[in-house]
């Protein structure tokens, strides 16, 4: 059992940054492979990232690509977003989710609560 605790959110301007967190309980963080999704309202869920077990590898959507990076800290059970140049079509609730297995293939098992994106214009 993996629990995923999202923090980081907020309100920002148009242009600005922000950096999501997602701290994992357990000792099996490092195997699982792990992902940022986002939902805006009247919207369907969003894969926006995902990064490897090992943090090699890593994908993005085009919506995002050029503006988010996301990264890993095994030792500290922690993956993150940094979100750059942020645009108000940004605005969504953010999930982070983990898996195993390949990394960029397949559903997701576990899921955080999600945290608030917020972006003026």
């Amino acid at each position: 059992q993996v629990q995923l605790v999202e923090s980081g959110g907020g309100l920002v301007q148009a242009g600005g940054s922000l950096r999501l967190s997602c701290e994992a309980s357990g000792r099996t963080f490092s195997s699982h492979a792990m992902g940022w999704f986002r939902q805006a309202p009247g919207k369907e869920r969003e894969r926006v990232a995902a990064i490897s077990q090992s943090g090699s590898r890593t994908y993005y959507a085009d919506s995002v690509k050029g503006r988010f990076t996301i990264s890993r800290d095994n030792a500290k059970n922690t993956v993150y977003l940094q979100m750059n140049s942020l645009k108000p079509e940004d605005t969504a609730v953010y999930y982070c989710a983990a898996k195993t297995g390949a990394w960029n293939t397949g559903p997701y098992t576990y899921w955080g609560q999600g945290t608030q994106v917020t972006v003026s214009s």
